[in-house]
């Protein structure tokens, strides 16, 4: 299950990326962390960028509530998301695993 971490409006989840895969997934959950497919290569912040894109487009909420607290240079990373909650995150991740 993915370990999630709720803040004053936000919630707070470890994310695992998988870049330059063929298409942009969520994968359901790995490790306690959500995971994200991405075709976007690991470099010059291409995959960060597109990671905070995909996650602002599956939750339905705008590109700027969605920052990469940690692990910018790693494919695990922990990502804070404002005006969501946890039941949404989790339902992010369930629907990733229902191919």
């Amino acid at each position: 299950m993915i370990e999630l971490t709720e803040q004053t409006n936000a919630i707070v989840f470890a994310v695992r990326v998988q870049p330059r895969a063929s298409r942009n997934a969520v994968e359901g959950e790995w490790q306690g962390a959500l995971r994200v497919r991405l075709t976007a290569p690991p470099v010059d912040d291409k995959a960060n960028a597109a990671l905070c894109v995909f996650l602002a487009e599956q939750l339905n909420i705008p590109r700027s509530a969605v920052r990469i607290l940690a692990g910018e240079r790693s494919r695990n990373k922990r990502v804070e998301v404002r005006g969501v909650t946890v039941k949404q995150i989790r339902n992010l991740a369930k629907e990733g695993t229902d191919h």
